[in-house]
């Protein structure tokens, strides 16, 4: 009990010595900003894509396999994996602004890309209960760029430096991009590519959010 209440203190101290501060407070609220922005944008995004949708095309994977039903993975295992990143950012808050923002980026460029191409669903796809909350953020249509993969990824690349962090999100990225293989909610194409504009998108990110990144680097991290 001892070391808990000794950590709780240690947590409390760094937030009471952050939120001090009036330009930790302006970055972080600018990062929540940006953060619900993108996904006002990508909901619309969204919803136009999944308007516009045309015909389905082959693919070389799901062409290939069965359905599988990964409803509680692309679902609750979304949910599981944000509480794991909420956590993570209230235990050291210098990591908010930089966390936030480069999602932020990554949401906005993805809404972007879905609204180019209009591919319509597989035929076959894996039962998503249409009364998850998760629903609101995925209506269907928005194939181009795996978002299920590339943001568990962009995670991985932001802790790089910390390994179980890093691990954790890196497999959470591979166990989304199979599963929404194997439900038949993305094409091969948007889980593949992921990770290749995910990775320029960070790299963009450190570019315009470099304040927020160099905090976030001189935060002296530890390991979970």
């Amino acid at each position: 009990m001892s070391i808990i209440k000794k950590s709780l203190k240690e947590i409390l101290k760094r937030h009471k010595s952050y939120w001090s501060r009036k330009g930790s407070i302006f970055s972080s609220i600018s990062g929540a900003f940006l953060f619900l922005g993108s996904l006002f944008v990508s909901f619309f995004a969204s919803f136009y894509a999944t308007d516009k949708a045309s015909n389905s095309v082959n693919d070389l994977i799901l062409s290939n396999t069965p359905v599988f039903n990964v409803d509680f993975i692309v679902n609750e295992g979304v949910m599981i994996f944000t509480f794991f990143i909420v956590i993570i950012l209230l235990l050291k808050p210098k990591r908010i602004p930089f966390v936030l923002k480069s999602a932020a980026l990554f949401i906005f460029i993805r809404s972007l890309f879905i609204t180019l191409t209009h591919l319509g669903p597989f035929p076959e796809q894996s039962f998503l209960d249409p009364n998850d909350f998760m629903r609101h953020f995925n209506l269907g249509g928005d194939y181009f760029f795996s978002g299920h993969t590339g943001l568990p990824f962009l995670i991985a690349l932001i802790f790089w430096d910390q390994k179980i962090i890093r691990t954790i999100a890196l497999l959470t990225s591979i166990i989304f991009g199979v599963a929404v293989l194997l439900g038949h909610l993305h094409y091969s194409i948007d889980v593949f590519a992921a990770f290749f504009i995910t990775y320029s998108i960070f790299h963009i990110a450190i570019k315009l959010f470099k304040k927020d990144f160099n905090t976030f680097k001189n935060s002296c991290l530890d390991e979970l």
